[in-house]
């Protein structure tokens, strides 16, 4: 059975055990991250599924519209934007929150993309990178001790091979990123977006988690804060997890300042009229933070040694296959 046959007939492969195992894993990931970021102080909120803006930095998917009592509305691609405004009333937020892409036909090879998925999105008023990515760090080797306690029957042989990554993780520059792909003969032109097959290349040669930070301002969205230090390069990071599994958090600081989230508006092509909440809010005023996003399949996928990340969910929605 091929991939559109096995998942329009979803009814029928779901009643496979490893699948049963899987999503009993996915349980425990989701309810370690709760503990875990509870301890840490977090509040959890209720995200939200439409809005008159999302999030536009989505790698070339589309966004999905509907037409809300007469004005378009969009289905929240990210809800980044969102998170910067709970930020001012309570200080640190997390939410399970859902999210739609409309992907190109061509990320089905990449076995990672799917158009409708779930990540665990956070904020922190008035932290740094550093900070967030410390916590990226202690939460994901907390779920991975976790799973690996709690689930040893369900995940079977991956159990002996899946290890509890050595903290500090490794971290590269973007340049320093793009130096490693040269040296495996990839080359990515400084200033675009990693591509996938270089990002999964650079995954393969690694076999804990790393980081990628400072991406330059031409690579990113209008939200992540320029570095005053070093103009053109972004605050911002990607964690990558190893063995060809990708990317599994991306974020950064925000750009809580007016004038010059505009200005990063205009020269990256977006419209600032079509922004119109979430500008006023700039102008009254928001606190600087920093945050990220995991997503939950992907994770799933890695923590349980997966090939397909439509085996990470019950009802996978991938590109072009119209599937229940």
């Amino acid at each position: 059975m091929d991939i559109s046959e096995s998942l329009k007939k979803r009814y029928l492969t779901i009643q496979n055990n490893r699948l049963a195992n899987v999503f009993k894993v996915q349980d425990e990931i989701v309810s370690s991250i709760r503990a875990f970021l509870k301890g840490e102080g977090f509040t959890e909120i209720l995200a939200p599924i439409i809005g008159p803006v999302t999030d536009p930095g989505i790698r070339g998917a589309r966004q999905a519209t509907i037409d809300y009592y007469g004005v378009p509305f969009k289905v929240m691609s990210s809800m980044i934007l969102y998170k910067q405004m709970i930020i001012t009333a309570l200080p640190k937020v997390f939410a399970l929150s859902p999210n739609i892409r409309l992907e190109p036909l061509e990320t089905v090879r990449t076995r990672r993309h799917l158009t409708e998925f779930r990540q665990i999105d956070l904020e922190v008023a008035y932290a740094t990178c550093d900070e967030v990515m410390d916590l990226g760090e202690r939460m994901l080797c907390q779920v991975i001790v976790d799973v690996k306690a709690k689930c040893h029957k369900e995940l079977g042989e991956r159990c002996k091979t899946l290890r509890v990554p050595t903290r500090p993780f490794k971290r590269y520059t973007y340049k320093e990123a793009l130096e490693v792909l040269k040296g495996i003969g990839m080359s990515v032109k400084y200033g675009e977006e990693i591509p996938w097959e270089a990002e999964e290349a650079i995954s393969n040669v690694h076999a804990e988690p790393f980081w990628i930070t400072n991406y330059p301002v031409t690579a990113r969205s209008f939200y992540y804060m320029e570095s005053e230090k070093n103009p053109g390069v972004l605050e911002d990071f990607d964690l990558i997890y190893p063995e060809g599994f990708g990317e599994a958090v991306s974020g950064g600081r925000r750009e809580n300042r007016y004038e010059k989230l505009v200005e990063r508006m205009r020269r990256s092509g977006e419209d600032p009229s079509q922004y119109g909440w979430y500008l006023d809010m700039l102008k009254v005023g928001i606190p600087p933070s920093a945050g990220f996003g995991i997503g939950v399949e992907r994770l799933t996928r890695f923590i349980c040694g997966l090939e397909n990340i439509w085996d990470a969910v019950p009802f996978p929605k991938v590109a072009g296959v119209l599937s229940p």
